[in-house]
């Protein structure tokens, strides 16, 4: 006898096993135990999500005795460091909003347990913990007691082998091979035979068609009962409601035909609907699939690494060209992109991008170091033990901790629209129902089914998604890698960019560098070159190419201030390299040009002369947006240059110098307070905290292994002239994704129209359900890749009109 559910997991309880606890049922210890841990540690909201959400704990006593083995556990990690570890379990289990809640609760639960963070289409947590206080093995068998058994095996030590998932396939092939042989064999009641033979055998045939219905109905549809009583179940209506009840209903009409002998029923149809049905959602599961891979392999980060070779020269590699044994060159503000052996004899290493603390690190030879970490001081060697993992520095760039607070206007849309479409889509059809059981039953139900099927709000829901899904797989084959979806609307918003100067809208590829002052000798050539070695700032960069090659040494000391210049001690020698606010020995000229200066053991030598190339479509670009957004130059330079840019650019660019990195920050928030959506494009070094602060930031890439997490995009820097194209294409992805709300819409307002007329058949309603699907995914491809190539502004051959070049 059953008295009730289990509070826990929902599960029916017998009587005899009932366990009252706390003016609740249980149907076993364990689902008790559970609630109890919950209860000790003020986590009962667990239960407001969802009624009855829980799993009951299985028994693992000693079942994950193996994770003691420290091989196993080292295997397991995805970073091990003293006192933090990190490791990415998955959890069959998670189905709902009280799971994600519960394990990003985890430290809650026991001391240890830093932070988790739940993926919830894979099915993921990330646990961050402190191995001096709990090990591996007690969070296994922790997420064990509460009913969220992690599934290990060595599938986690081998990222090739992938379990493919076929159950779509075989529902679609057992769906397909019912409605054939139930259409065929329907014929002769299509053509209304009235052969002896058929009339004759017109009873055994219907039984056997239903029958053969039976396969598709119990299995081929059984994903569809099953979303259908989950979302019932907990209070939040779906679009597979009214599919399952469609189906349902022809299916009880239809046996109801056959057994009082009313005629052959709908079976033919049913089969159709859910083959169709499934063909649709298989359509839909492959672009997803699709877009996935795009974003997963090809977004690549257009990041270079320095790799050392045989010889002992440097080449610069893709990221994604680094192989097990290379030997990489990494230097100060760096990210290390791959698990590596250090080879130089000590390093500090900021692992905040992975752990979110910015506490420095130190390693010395011989140890372990993860990809994540970014390398603070002089420049290290390392070899490489893994290939670069793609999508491992994707998570990183993608982590919750940098994302910006922004709101999605046509998520909410799509929100609100699905939330009211089933509750709206039920009442019509009842009504419908009710209207036409008074005038011809077999209409009724017809229209019915017909409204259930055909009002479907998939296309709707697949419209914002795959059309900003589309245009980030085509500006990451521009070039062009954004972070994520969102970044595309606010693209669409910007109304103000401000530009860095250095490194951005200059090259560092055809820069003139002149010296002037004392003579450098071969030793004073040395020590500089060797102490720009280390140095990841553009001037730097090209510093250090500049100047011809020279025996490596070591730096004892190294230290970059960020906007100010460098200092290095190398064989008891002093370097240092920078501004001549930094050097404090000297003023600027009269000239005010970019300038490096140089002072070797307390002694002023002279300066480097940088007489800047700009970008190649430079003018071109700042005309075409001067019409449609307030251009601004925030550059750390001095203002040498302005009347060459006052020149170059159109009279409303704002020209801002001598700006430091918290000037340029503070400047980004005055814009914002004014109401100016601004977009910021930097080097990513010394504008991070503009990057930040702006609504978009926009990190330059040439060469240059600079990682920030705080931009939302990073652009190649041959790609610099099409900012604009850019631009304008955010824009026009946004007015594909409200033509595309309207054709969904349209089509809706069309099909319920004829069904609700009675003028559509289940069947043709279960055709047109997923080819509205198929016409929404190929609306927005169109538009998308049509706009990708006639957005692009004509520039080869345009003049414009400046003030040293009159039209």
């Amino acid at each position: 006898m059953n008295t009730g559910n289990c509070f826990h997991c929902g599960i029916e309880i017998n009587k005899k096993e009932e366990i009252i606890y706390d003016e609740k049922s249980f149907c076993c210890n364990g689902c008790k135990t559970v609630y109890e841990i919950f209860s000790q540690n003020d986590l009962t909201c667990y239960y407001d999500f969802q009624a009855s959400p829980g799993a009951t704990p299985q028994d693992i006593q000693g079942k994950y005795d193996f994770l003691d083995n420290e091989s196993i556990v080292t295997k397991l990690l995805e970073f091990q460091e003293d006192t933090t570890h990190i490791v990415s379990l998955y959890i069959p289990h998670i189905h709902c909003s009280s799971c994600i809640w519960i394990l990003e609760n985890l430290q809650k639960l026991q001391q240890g347990i830093n932070t988790s963070q739940v993926n919830f289409p894979e099915k993921k947590v990330r646990i961050t913990f402190n191995p001096e206080e709990i090990s591996l093995k007690k969070i296994v068998e922790l997420l064990c007691s509460i009913g969220y058994e992690p599934y290990i095996s060595l599938e986690n030590f081998d990222e090739g082998k992938k379990v493919i998932d076929r159950s779509l396939i075989y529902k679609i092939g057992v769906a397909f091979f019912c409605f054939g042989n139930i259409m065929l064999l329907s014929f002769p009641e299509y053509f209304e035979v009235e052969e002896y033979w058929i009339n004759e055998y017109r009873g055994f045939f219907r039984w056997l068609i239903f029958a053969i219905s039976l396969p598709a109905f119990f299995y081929s549809a059984s994903g569809y009962y099953v979303s259908a009583y989950k979302s019932i179940k907990s209070g939040m209506l779906n679009i597979d409601i009214p599919i399952a009840l469609g189906i349902v209903v022809m299916f009880i009409r239809s046996t109801v035909d056959i057994v009082f002998d009313y005629g052959q029923g709908f079976f033919d149809s049913m089969t159709g609907l859910i083959f169709f049905m499934l063909l649709g959602k298989l359509f839909q599961q492959k672009t997803y699939d699709f877009l996935s891979f795009e974003r997963d392999y090809k977004s690549y980060f257009p990041i270079a690494i320095t790799k050392i070779l045989a010889d002992g020269s440097e080449t610069s590699v893709q990221v994604y060209d680094i192989q097990k044994g290379d030997r990489l060159l990494i230097r100060n503000q760096e990210l290390i992109p791959v698990d590596g052996i250090l080879i130089s004899e000590k390093a500090s290493i900021d692992y905040s991008f992975v752990t979110g603390e910015a506490v420095t690190i130190e390693k010395k030879s011989g140890d372990k170091i993860f990809a994540g970490g970014k390398q603070i001081g002089k420049v290290i060697e390392m070899e490489v033990l893994f290939s670069v993992s793609q999508s491992y520095l994707t998570q990183l760039w993608s982590n919750d901790v940098f994302q910006k607070k922004i709101d999605i206007k046509h998520k909410t849309v799509t929100d609100k629209i699905s939330r009211y479409f089933t509750p709206a889509l039920l009442g019509l059809a009842i009504i419908s129902f009710l209207y036409w059981i008074f005038i011809d039953t077999n209409t009724a139900f017809n229209v019915f089914t017909a409204i259930l099927i055909v009002a479907c709000p998939c296309a709707l829901a697949l419209t914002a998604p795959f059309t900003l899904g589309n245009v980030l797989r085509i500006l990451g084959k521009r070039k062009f890698y954004l972070k994520n979806a969102i970044v595309i609307e606010q693209l669409a918003k910007v109304d103000s960019i401000v530009f860095d100067k250095t490194g951005t809208i200059t090259t560092n590829k055809k820069t003139a560098i002149t010296y002037e002052g004392t003579p450098l000798n071969d030793f004073d050539l040395k020590l500089l070159n060797n102490a720009l070695r280390g140095s990841n700032h553009p001037l730097s960069r090209r510093l250090y190419e500049f100047i011809p090659n020279q025996i490596k040494l070591i730096p004892t000391h190294f230290e970059e201030i960020i906007g100010k210049g460098i200092y290095a001690e190398i064989d008891g020698n002093t370097i240092k390299l920078g501004s001549s606010q930094f050097l404090k020995t000297m003023t600027e000229n009269t000239h005010k040009k970019t300038k490096v200066h140089v002072e070797i053991n307390g002694v002023y030598k002279g300066s480097y002369v940088f007489n800047n190339q700009y970008r190649e479509g430079l003018e071109q670009l700042f005309l075409q947006l001067s019409k449609k957004y307030n251009l601004i130059i925030l550059s750390g330079d001095n203002d040498g240059e302005r009347k060459i840019l006052e020149k170059m650019l159109p009279s409303t660019t704002k020209l801002v110098f001598n700006q430091k990195p918290e000037q340029k920050l503070e400047y980004i928030e005055e814009l914002q307070k004014q109401g100016k959506n601004v977009m910021m494009i930097g080097d990513g070094l010394n504008d991070a905290g503009a990057l930040a602060q702006s609504n978009i930031g926009i990190s330059i890439s040439e060469n240059v292994n600079v990682f920030s997490p705080a931009c939302d995009g990073i652009l190649d820097a041959s790609q610099f002239q099409k900012i604009g194209f850019f631009m304008n294409y955010s824009k026009k992805a946004m007015k594909t994704i409200f033509m595309s709300f309207g054709l969904s819409l349209a089509y809706n307002v069309v099909g319920l129209t004829y069904a609700v007329s009675g003028n559509l058949s289940p069947l043709v309603a279960a055709i047109i359900m997923p080819l509205s699907t198929i016409t929404i995914v190929s609306f927005v491809t169109i538009m998308t890749n049509f706009y990708a190539r006639n957005s692009q502004p004509a520039t080869r051959n345009f003049q414009p009109a400046t003030k040293n070049n009159p039209a």
